[in-house]
């Protein structure tokens, strides 16, 4: 080592499967809104891929649905058919190219689809309750069989991740899309076995966990990495609290997952409601569940020294999503002793150099709150 200083965010990490993580950081799954219309993966988005895939170990995409009224937003990728494939495997064999290993992040709409692009303009939910914003569609309820159909979705997207050649899927139960929509009171008033008291309102997280863990094993000839995002509270009366996340954690944590990813804006933040305790949501998940699952924290981490004293709250994996947009280099710049030189404010000129889509480049000038600096 000579007289280079010890550097935790360059350490190693092996996950639960045995895969090896080269080190701590993560990119973190962001929305790009560039995707090609007909779903496929575009140049834009492969090109902002490639520069930021250079210095993590581990690579979360946007998210990409599972079933054809599963799509939240335009601009996003398809996973949901096998004439999907050749799309998802040029992203997934770009990223790794540059030495991180790919995840494909699998989703569901849910209530959050826009009307225009539902098929029949059919939004679906849990329940036929609204996302208390303005604008926003009454869902229909899905039936027992369209819920059972979803879950299946959910493990044919993960045979389509596998035939792609990603190393892993991360399931997103986070954000308010379908999987957190069935486990929060507010948006889940059913009545059969996918609703009702707590452990109902989780049969459907965890009957995808097990879905999509059945595929791995059926389909995957190495070792294949599942991960699951959550949201750990909501603002909605009634609504997720710290109190419910600890009990579904305790449920995934028995599931053999590779690695849990908390959903937050801000690392460091405490809970609202549920819980009797001033530490962050981060220290009492780790406290948790992290002795059973590794755990991902993320949320307005930007300077090397940040995600170093991250690391302090017992987590082992960090995961970067705006301050990546500022500077793909940031892990570069750490590994060669040049963290002064990371940017942590955007630069509005530098588009170009930053290989930034147009579509998320206009969506961030016109949310200039989002990325510091702007």
């Amino acid at each position: 080592m000579g007289n280079k200083k010890y550097e935790p965010l360059l350490e190693p990490f092996e996950l639960p499967n045995g895969v090896l993580l080269k080190n701590r950081v993560i990119m973190a799954p962001m929305t790009n809104y560039s995707s090609n219309p007909d779903g496929t993966v575009s140049d834009d988005e492969v090109n902002y891929y490639i520069r930021r895939s250079k210095g993590v170990s581990m690579v979360i995409t946007a998210c990409t649905y599972v079933t054809a009224n599963g799509q939240g937003f335009h601009g996003e990728f398809a996973g949901h058919t096998d004439e999907m494939i050749p799309s998802l495997s040029h992203l997934a064999t770009s990223i790794k190219a540059q030495g991180a290993k790919a995840i494909l992040q699998i989703f569901h709409g849910g209530r959050q689809v826009p009307v225009d692009i539902a098929p029949n303009g059919d939004v679906v939910s849990a329940s036929n309750i609204p996302y208390e914003a303005e604008g926003k569609p009454v869902p229909r309820a899905l039936t027992e069989e369209e819920v059972e159909g979803i879950i299946h979705d959910f493990g044919e997207t993960t045979r389509r991740a596998i035939e792609a050649g990603y190393d892993g899927v991360e399931i997103h139960g986070a954000n308010t899309y379908l999987i957190q929509q069935f486990f929060s009171p507010h948006s889940n008033r059913r009545t059969d076995r996918f609703g009702g008291s707590l452990e109902k309102r989780m049969t459907f997280p965890l009957a995808v966990v097990d879905e999509v863990q059945r595929v791995v094993k059926e389909y995957a000839n190495s070792p294949f990495i599942v991960g699951y995002r959550f949201s750990p509270e909501e603002p909605d009366t009634p609504g997720i609290t710290m109190s419910d996340t600890l009990v579904l954690l305790d449920e995934l944590a028995n599931k053999n997952l590779d690695y849990l990813h908390v959903s937050l804006m801000d690392f460091w933040s405490t809970p609202n409601r549920g819980v009797v305790d001033t530490r962050s949501r981060i220290e009492i998940i780790q406290e948790s569940v992290g002795n059973r699952v590794p755990v991902i924290g993320v949320g307005s981490i930007y300077s090397a020294e940040d995600a170093r004293i991250a690391l302090t709250s017992g987590i082992p994996l960090i995961g970067l999503g705006r301050e990546l947009l500022i500077d793909p280099d940031w892990v570069q710049k750490v590994e060669q002793g040049h963290e002064e030189e990371i940017v942590t404010k955007l630069n509005i000129n530098n588009q170009q150099e930053l290989v930034m889509p147009t579509p998320l480049w206009n969506r961030i000038l016109k949310n200039p709150g989002w990325v510091p600096g702007v």
